[in-house]
């Protein structure tokens, strides 16, 4: 039974580190989108809308931001699949966005980045 609770504990924190690794690399990955993107307390949008409040979001919903028509019309509730669908290549998964970006073509890079967006509520707290 000891050993079975061990064995318990060290996956536990093989996950828990597991997935701080793919924070930081979601943190690192981020700086690709942090030149128009911004997350966190006190975002404001730039070249493109705050990434905050990602998940179940519909896409050109932010208030403030000027979407595409195909942004708006695209019909796009993020989440994961979407986003890693779209992060391959933004204009051919929503052809005539305002979005200028050759994509994360990685999927482990694509899931990390994931991974730390998803990390922030609509008002950017983690």
């Amino acid at each position: 039974m000891k050993a079975l609770a061990m064995a318990a504990a060290v996956i536990g924190i093989s996950l828990g580190a597991a997935k701080a690794q793919d924070l930081a690399a979601g943190e690192q990955s981020f700086k690709k989108c942090l030149p128009c993107h911004s997350v966190g307390e006190g975002a404001k949008n730039k070249v493109g809308p705050v990434l905050n409040g990602l998940t179940g979001r519909k896409s050109g919903s932010i208030e403030g931001y000027s979407y595409s028509e195909a942004n708006r019309t695209s019909g796009i509730t993020w989440d994961e699949a979407s986003f890693l669908d779209y992060i391959k290549d933004p204009r051919a998964k929503i052809p005539s966005t305002k979005m200028v970006f050759a994509g994360i073509k990685n999927e482990t890079e694509a899931k990390a980045l994931w991974a730390y967006l998803k990390q922030f509520a609509v008002d950017g707290k983690k």
